[in-house]
């Protein structure tokens, strides 16, 4: 295909771009998100002053610093959007430097004047401060804009029932557990290197932990909360970001404005075939709303991946060369899963430069060395331990495939240690051919991510190593997901992490083979209309092979006859209107149809969970998983009044606080709502416990607490209320305070007060302070 680049290296505009449009009508596609992710905040709870002060933040510490530098390193692309986009993901990189040097310094007080000192440089130094314009404008259409903001309006739309589900505490409320793992992960953030498990405290901190770090940035430099930054004003603008990255990717790949708002659009908002399936395929949306790091990581990649593509494609990238390693190990610590399917990539894409690109083969080699040297750095910063507990095991995964589960595989196990799954390795002829046509199944459900790689038999792409990238990116995804066993069935992390660029791989094949927009736009609507229109199939009431697998037929063989007869509708139209028969037209519509499916796909789902979220009340209060609004503000007291270090013992270790015989240890809530380091709260993601599952049949948070002396010594405290034991605890360990929960197993011992001063009651919570 043919490259069209400016002086600075990146891509310009097409030639048929439109003219400059009024500023107002440019800023007005943006207030579609904007004004209901306003709304949605404000209704659940969040103060105004802190949305506002958050977004004073992003515009003023993430994105124009982030603008700025990008712009000096790489040069403008013509267009705000899309600089304002790549300059938000750099800023965020920028923002992580700082961050790591405030943390490794304990100067986390000077951590507001970095992102000041960069706009002071481009104001000062002369030479900088021609990156605050943009010398010469090559506007998208305003056309682009929309189908953007679209996205994000998605984007809010999911976020709002999330926000519905957990209120700000305190409140009486059942919140996900690894939404509160990462909230004491926020807190640990803003203290000093080298950091601990704030759950286990004095154990190392292996993990991927840069998105709580980068939610710890906000909270530090706008001064509100974590606990809202996190549960509210966090997650929105990162997804926005590696929409607007994922789009800027897809232009620079194909050349078209069209189809680079189409890739950022489908790549982050866009969802599997739904088909009116009975059951879901796995791999749904790339934007986690539970998982803050796969949601952080997505940005940072999409800005990886704009850096890599010039230099497959022989084009200078100048001083983007400065950003490849730190952005690689942002990377890695952002999620384990994010690097090695680029690492995958990029070996096919070396493959195809030494066949038919080989001047370009020594910058190739020199990027694919510093993001293996970024690999590297990253397994030693962030990796280890048993929570990167993983194991080859094929078809692992499956056991999180409804139809596997209630048939063949209906007793199997989480076992590491086996060489397959129980129903894979005994699986007779019949339900093997069940096996194959389940991972058909998926494959089929999954068009909009999988289809690109059949534009490796395109001529014009194939001989493009951009496109080995994201093939090689896309095959390494869904390789480890099949390949890989891991506890909680993690290995799908590599898939839903090329999601976004699976679907730009996908848009390029439709933009390369479009000749016209008729076809393009015909084939979206078609299949925008099939997703509100699929009947919906139900689960088959006798769980059998043979039942399942005509449920997961019967909506397959129907939408191809549908699509058959429209094909055919529109074959025979055209032909009257011109006199021929447009077959190329065909496979173009086909591939939109699957894009605007997957995209409408979401539509409906946002569209019935929101309206789910405003009519139905949620009554948490017959859960045995609430905390009560008494329980939440005792944790919000003791984060205001204990020392930033101050350690804390308490009793409250397990979901379900009166547990008797099995204990899952994933409350969490007390570390994180109190943000204080724990003597031993929730063991359940420690690395002793996670390299412990399946030990005596128990799955990993179900194992017994690390440490027995401590934890029986911990118990003991609350239980007897001992002056020894207390002074033990105070003396040997150094903790501060007790953090008592009549709720918890065991009670709390009476006479308590008598050697520790009593702080604070609420409800079934006793705070002491031990002196």
């Amino acid at each position: 295909m043919t490259t069209v680049l400016d002086e600075t290296g990146v891509r310009a505009a097409p030639p048929d771009g439109p003219a400059r449009h009024h500023p107002a009508l440019a800023v007005l596609p943006w207030l579609a998100p904007a004004l209901p992710l306003v709304a949605g905040l404000l209704i659940t709870g969040t103060p105004a002053l802190d949305v506002a002060r958050y977004a004073a933040y992003l515009a003023l510490g993430v994105v124009l610093p982030g603008t700025l530098v990008h712009r000096a390193l790489r040069g403008s692309r013509g267009n705000l959007p899309e600089d304002l986009g790549l300059g938000a993901a750099t800023g965020m990189l920028v923002l992580l430097a700082g961050w790591a040097l405030a943390a490794a310094t304990g100067l986390q007080a000077l951590l507001p004047g970095w992102p000041l000192l960069i706009l002071v440089l481009f104001l000062a130094v002369p030479g900088l401060r021609r990156h605050w314009r943009i010398a010469e404008p090559r506007p998208l259409p305003l056309a682009w804009s929309w189908l953007v903001a679209g996205a994000l309006v998605l984007l809010v739309l999911a976020g709002f029932p999330i926000w519905r589900a957990n209120p700000l505490p305190p409140a009486d409320a059942v919140y996900y557990q690894d939404l509160l793992y990462h909230l004491a992960l926020v807190h640990e953030m803003t203290r000093s290197m080298p950091f601990e498990v704030p759950q286990l405290a004095g154990d190392a901190l292996r993990y991927h932990y840069l998105s709580d770090a980068d939610i710890a940035i906000g909270s530090m430099l706008t001064g509100i909360s974590p606990v809202t930054v996190l549960l509210r004003l966090w997650l929105v603008p990162v997804a926005a970001v590696a929409v607007l990255v994922t789009a800027a990717l897809a232009r620079d790949l194909t050349g078209k404005w069209w189809a680079g708002a189409l890739g950022g659009v489908a790549g982050v908002a866009g969802l599997p075939l739904l088909l009116g399936s009975a059951t879901g395929a796995m791999g749904g949306t790339p934007v986690m709303i539970l998982s803050p790091s796969q949601t952080y990581a997505l940005p940072l990649t999409g800005l990886l991946l704009t850096l890599i593509v010039p230099v497959l494609r022989g084009q200078p990238l100048r001083g983007g060369w400065l950003l490849v390693f730190p952005l690689a190990l942002a990377c890695a610590g952002a999620k384990s899963s994010a690097l090695p399917p680029i690492v995958a990539g990029l070996v096919l894409a070396a493959a195809v430069a030494l066949r038919w690109h080989r001047d370009r083969l020594r910058p190739i080699l020199a990027l694919a060395g510093l993001i293996v040297a970024a690999v590297l750095a990253g397994l030693k910063l962030f990796a280890g331990g048993g929570a990167g507990t993983t194991a080859i095991q094929p078809l692992a995964v499956l056991y999180w495939f409804t139809p596997y589960r209630q048939t063949i595989g209906n007793r199997d196990v989480i076992d590491g240690d086996l060489s397959l799954p129980a129903g894979v390795a005994n699986a007779s002829a019949g339900g093997l051919a069940f096996l194959a046509g389940l991972l058909v199944w998926w494959a089929i459900l999954q068009a909009p991510r999988l289809l690109g790689w059949a534009g490796i038999g395109v001529r014009s792409i194939r001989r493009d190593p951009a496109a080995w990238l994201l093939g090689g990116m896309v095959a390494a995804g869904v390789g480890a997901m099949f390949l890989l066993w891991h506890p909680s069935a993690s290995q799908g992390y590599f898939f839903i992490g090329v999601v976004p660029f699976a679907a730009v791989l996908t848009v390029w094949l439709l933009a390369d083979r479009a000749r016209g927009w008729r076809p393009v736009v015909a084939g979206l609507l078609a299949g925008a209309l099939w997703a509100f229109a699929a009947p919906q199939f139900t689960a088959p009431a006798r769980r059998s092979v043979v039942n399942w697998s005509w449920t997961l037929l019967q909506p397959v063989l129907l939408t191809a006859a549908v699509a058959l007869v429209v094909a055919a509708i529109g074959l025979l139209v055209w032909r009257r209107r011109t006199g021929r028969l447009a077959w190329r037209a065909l496979p173009v519509a086909l591939i939109a149809a699957v894009l605007g499916a997957g995209l409408a796909g979401n539509v409906e789902r946002q569209a019935r969970d929101n309206h789910a979220a405003l009519t139905r009340h949620r009554d948490v209060s017959k859960s045995p998983l609430m905390i009560t609004r008494d329980e939440t503000a005792a944790a919000l007291w003791l984060d205001r009044n204990a020392g930033r270090d101050d350690l804390v013992a308490t009793n409250v270790h397990c979901m379900h606080l009166t547990w008797r015989s099995m204990c899952d240890a994933r409350a969490f809530w007390v570390a994180g709502l109190s943000g204080q380091r724990m003597l031993v709260e929730s063991w359940g993601y420690t690395d002793q416990a996670v390299a412990a599952d399946g030990v005596n049949g128990k799955r990993y948070p179900q194992q017994p607490a690390p440490y027995p002396d401590r934890f029986a010594l911990n118990q003991r405290v609350f239980a007897e209320g001992s002056a020894a034991d207390v002074a033990e605890l105070r003396d040997r360990y150094g903790v501060r305070w007790l953090f008592a929960d009549s709720r918890a197993a065991g009670g709390v011992a009476p006479g308590l007060s008598r050697v520790a001063t009593l702080r604070l009651t609420s409800g079934p919570v006793t705070v002491y302070e031990l002196r």
